[in-house]
């Protein structure tokens, strides 16, 4: 019988990213949360929030929901087809990459958006997480 081992590289924590119009900077994890899930559509000031976010199979989404949301990736997809399907809500814009992801937030007043930790954060706001 063989055994293979595979390694899987680490993935360094998610940043929370915002348009550079947006103030806010800190949130908890239940506004994150409903953010995420489409039940929070606007932010303090009445901008309209415009949710990017990278496939469910990359590593930095599954980072950033297991550690930010505290759900797993395959909840967060329940959430928005059932959303989507019944007329709720439309489902966040998803992007193939975090350069593509950071450009789009950089681009589109209201938007947030999550990236490794090692990625430019040049011209975005950084959001903070409220400490537990």
């Amino acid at each position: 019988m063989l055994v293979g081992l595979v390694y899987v590289g680490r993935v360094d924590a998610a940043v929370i990213i915002s348009h550079s119009s947006i103030e806010t900077k800190q949130l908890s994890t239940s506004q994150l949360r409903r953010i995420y899930t489409m039940r929070q559509t606007t932010w303090a000031n009445g901008q309209a929030i415009v949710v990017y976010t990278l496939p469910s199979s990359h590593p930095v989404h599954q980072e950033f929901t297991k550690k930010e949301l505290k759900i797993f990736p395959y909840q967060l997809d329940k959430m928005w087809i059932k959303l989507t399907f019944s007329g709720l809500a439309k489902p966040p814009i998803k992007v193939n990459t975090m350069e593509e992801l950071i450009d789009a937030v950089k681009s589109t007043p209201g938007a947030i958006g999550y990236v490794n930790q090692n990625a430019s954060l040049d011209g975005l706001n950084v959001i903070a997480m409220e400490a537990k």
